[in-house]
């Protein structure tokens, strides 16, 4: 600029740079102009009267007299020139090697030049002018080698970026596998080595009454681990649903207390609830509002050591409920917090950590929560400072009525006098449930096969079937396909249930639209089991 000045012998120069994004022309630099001025004129485009909105519009060089009278003048650049003292100047655009446009280089005269000095000027300036245009291409030649080199260092920086978020991810994704394969594998040693011990038929009453509680336990911790990777996967896919209704937080939260008192009491801590009953219904999933309420309550106890203390307390403001759940235990480090509800993440996960499980557990709870439109949130001091958790539910409506008649169901589990066939190809599971619907009082058959299913259904008429879905030749999908093809005086409409470790939402679709009018997963509770027939029985009945 400060040549270009020189050459032309002006009183002012600028240089502009192209914003591609918007096609003005931006102030790169100036010399010789006020500062309102260059405030002014910081951005310029096409439509300007300006030499350099002239020379952006038709891609030549311009020279322009800012004092004619007779000049348009809409947005005030040419008399704001005149004022300052400017009354003469020219724009020679910046093109690059490749013809594009890239910025602008100006030069201003405070002289006043008519037309004929302006020709005057063109015609004995030519060597000035062409060495302004070999200026203008070196300075464009600079401009476009520097914006590359700026380009490439964003891009580096980009590509930096992506590298480090993908080796943190993989480092993540390790981590979490290693982990994985640590408490799926852990409940395993003491199940199997228990097992064996009991084979071994040299246990007494009090370590075989052990060795059982052993087995049941590390039995459920497994089964808990699997629920929370099909949880994940199916909120991953979007495919989590709601059975909703009207739900008593009391009742809730009661049932949650009551699933995490024992291993409270092995710890000597001291659980206390505070439950205003007062609090209005909430419109929702009650098994999964529980399943939010047990994760946090079994966290609070997981990570508070021995004779602590949790605390939930459940409250309402306005039209949201509160529940709050508190603990003594060892709190979280502040820079772990922004991370608490994400996937896959926890604040130790090395061999030495003190605490299992897979970190799944918050995140579960986040997406649950929000699912029913409410918030999580969290609060903790620091390491040993202890945490609070705090869920945010919207109630419903005052003048909401529910029909609670209507959602009671029939608590009876007595199955006598009733006849189950039982189809399942493996041998241990056919006969674990076949022993829990003889103890309710069931009369049960057993098939293998769905060819050995038909014939029985058809020659023995039983009241419900309960079959499993993966299984040789004819899979359980394929055998209810069958069985609702028959007339309904061979058992064609037969009230039937999907028992099956095939347990994701898709599955649960599949059994259905099969014919199956209720899907349960495996591992399935006795009483669980035998509350799904007298409530499909039920419903037959009606």
């Amino acid at each position: 600029m400060a040549t270009a000045i020189v050459l032309t012998e002006a009183d002012a120069g600028t240089v502009q740079i192209l914003d591609t994004a918007t096609q003005d022309l931006v102030l790169l630099a100036t010399q010789g102009f006020e500062r309102n001025l260059t405030e002014h004129f910081h951005r310029v485009n096409a439509s300007s009267k300006t030499s350099c909105g002239i020379a952006l519009k038709n891609g030549n060089r311009t020279f322009i007299d800012f004092d004619v009278p007779e000049s348009e003048d809409l947005d005030g650049s040419l008399r704001m020139h005149v004022e300052a003292g400017y009354l003469f100047a020219q724009s020679t655009p910046l093109i690059t090697r490749s013809g594009k446009p890239i910025g602008m280089v100006s030069t201003h005269w405070r002289e006043r030049h008519q037309p004929s000095d302006s020709e005057a000027l063109l015609r004995s300036a030519d060597r000035e002018l062409r060495f302004l245009d070999l200026l203008a291409r070196q300075a464009a030649d600079l401009i476009e080698q520097k914006r590359i080199e700026v380009e490439r260092e964003q891009l580096l920086a980009r590509e930096q970026a992506a590298r480090a978020e993908a080796d943190r991810a993989n480092r993540i994704k390790d981590e979490f596998l290693a982990v994985l394969s640590h408490e799926l594998r852990s409940p395993l040693n003491p199940i199997l080595g228990w097992s064996k011990l009991l084979q071994s038929g040299k246990l007494d009453a009090t370590k075989t009454q052990q060795a059982l509680k052993t087995i049941e336990r590390n039995a459920h911790l497994q089964s808990e681990l699997i629920e929370d990777l099909l949880d994940v996967s199916r909120i991953l896919q979007g495919k989590l649903n709601l059975n909703v209704s009207s739900i008593n937080l009391v009742s809730i939260i009661q049932a949650a207390m009551e699933t995490v008192r024992l291993a409270a009491e092995a710890k000597s801590i001291k659980v206390e609830a505070s439950l205003a009953p007062d609090v209005g219904l909430v419109w929702g999933d009650s098994t999964r509002l529980q399943q939010v309420i047990w994760n946090l309550l079994s966290n609070a106890v997981k990570f508070t050591d021995v004779g602590g203390q949790v605390n939930i307390r459940l409250e309402y403001q306005e039209a949201h409920a509160y529940i709050t759940v508190s603990d003594t235990g060892q709190g979280i480090a502040p820079e772990f917090l922004p991370y608490l509800f994400d996937y896959f993440r926890q604040a130790d996960a090395a061999t030495t950590r003190k605490f299992g499980g897979l970190g799944l557990g918050l995140a579960i709870v986040r997406h649950l929560v929000e699912l029913h439109g409410g918030a999580v949130g969290v609060e903790s001091l620091g390491i040993d400072m202890g945490a609070t958790f705090t869920v945010r539910l919207p109630l419903m409506p005052i003048q909401a009525t529910v029909n609670q008649n209507d959602q009671s169901s029939d608590s009876s589990s007595d199955l006598n006098g009733i006849q189950v066939l039982v189809v399942d190809d493996e041998p241990d599971s056919r006969e674990f449930v076949a022993f829990v619907l003889e103890q309710a009082g069931a009369n049960v058959m057993t098939a293998t096969t769905a060819d050995e299913a038909l014939t029985t259904l058809i020659h023995s008429k039983p009241d419900v079937l309960l079959s499993d879905i993966g299984m040789p030749k004819v899979d359980g999908y394929m055998l209810m396909q069958q069985v609702r093809a028959l007339p309904p005086e061979q058992g064609g409409q037969i009230p039937a249930i999907a028992l099956t470790a095939y347990a994701g939402d898709f599955n649960q679709q599949q059994a259905l639209r099969a014919g199956f009018q209720q899907h349960v997963s495996k591992p399935v509770e006795p009483e669980v089991l035998v509350r799904a027939i007298t409530s499909l029985l039920n419903h037959k009945g009606r």
